[in-house]
């Protein structure tokens, strides 16, 4: 990867970081030569402070740091953009990006799937997901494989709200197998896109 840092009068080139799971902008920092050779020694993300001219790691100070995934060059090699998994807020203010947005993905699968994941992980007795967990993944299976039929049922039918409704519950359903199995949902539509090719 050759970065133009001569580009720029100062040296610096833009650094867009981005969230590698939600892909949300989170912020715009400035590299040099030697923060970006830091960057990829530690994995975490380190820039130039322009205002304070100095180099600094995102989290020294406040422990959220940005552990690098990902790293790409624009088509003029001028301008980095750094996928990264952050732990805690990105902007100084607290908020989750320094442009004042939640960072959190905009599909609702997504979302569904970490709360399914967080009925896994940290059982409730309230909570219906848990105790299917709780149950094993042959309930688990029997439950996905009962609503694939329901939903069959109601396909047949003239009622689109019950087929709606049964096509819910087997998404839903099929989030908790994929959890149990410990498939995430973007490994599942990563299947359906090499099959598209």
């Amino acid at each position: 990867m050759k970065i133009d840092f001569e580009k720029y009068p100062d040296g610096l080139v833009p650094a867009i970081v981005q969230d590698a799971e939600t892909q949300k902008v989170l912020m715009l920092g400035f590299m040099n030569a030697e923060s970006f050779e830091i960057t990829q020694e530690s994995g975490k993300a380190t820039f130039f402070s322009r205002s304070r001219r100095k180099l600094w790691t995102k989290g020294e100070t406040s422990g959220n740091f940005l552990e690098v995934k990902e790293v790409f060059l624009d088509c003029d090699s001028d301008t980095i953009l750094v996928r990264v998994k952050p732990y805690g807020a990105v902007c100084h203010t607290g908020a989750d990006t320094c442009f004042n947005e939640k960072n959190e993905s905009g599909n609702f699968l997504s979302k569904l799937e970490k709360v399914i994941l967080d009925r896994k992980n940290n059982p409730s007795e309230d909570s219906y997901t848990s105790k299917l967990f709780a149950k094993g993944i042959n309930k688990i299976a029997q439950k996905v494989g009962e609503e694939a039929v329901e939903t069959v049922i109601e396909a047949k039918d003239e009622n689109d709200e019950l087929f709606k409704n049964e096509a819910a519950d087997l998404l839903f359903h099929l989030l908790i197998l994929l959890a149990a199995k410990n498939v995430k949902l973007d490994e599942v539509l990563e299947v359906l896109k090499e099959r598209r090719k």
